[in-house]
């Protein structure tokens, strides 16, 4: 006899999932921003940054330290999905808004105003409290 993700997974994995889809989106519109940047700063490849121009490095340090943390979110968020599906879902939400005022903040050319983005810890550190609770009550009923 053969199980499904649908049998194991609860119904409510689905916003997990979008949430992740979403996060994917934040992705590729911060790496969009970081490929007209290198056409307007004139940036070629390889440089990952500009000796000359300081807005081209803001905006690519949004997309690198984005990129920096995504295996810890994406993972956090999948893994406390399993348990709190839409506590995880909102807490991914808020994370990708975070996320999104960050880049604009630092997108002003004023790195001091990458600030404005910081609430997106209100979102990962929920994830990663959930994360390590369910671990730990996993091992303490085997």
């Amino acid at each position: 006899m053969s199980t499904t993700l649908d049998e194991i997974l609860p119904p409510e994995f689905g916003y997990v999932i979008l949430v992740a889809v979403a996060s994917m989106f934040l992705l590729t519109w911060m790496g969009g921003k970081v490929m007209a940047a290198r056409k307007k700063f004139d940036v070629q490849y390889p440089n990952m940054y500009s000796d000359k121009d300081p807005m081209f490095n803001c905006i690519q340090r949004v997309h690198q330290n984005t990129l920096e943390g995504y295996s810890i979110f994406l993972m956090l968020l999948l893994f406390s999905g399993l348990f709190c599906p839409k506590s995880s879902a909102i807490c991914g939400v808020i994370w990708i808004i975070g996320k999104i005022a960050y880049a604009y903040g630092y997108y002003t050319g004023d790195p001091a105003k990458r600030r404005q983005g910081v609430f997106a810890y209100l979102g990962l550190l929920p994830l990663l409290g959930m994360t390590i609770i369910h671990a730990v009550q996993m091992i303490l009923r085997s």
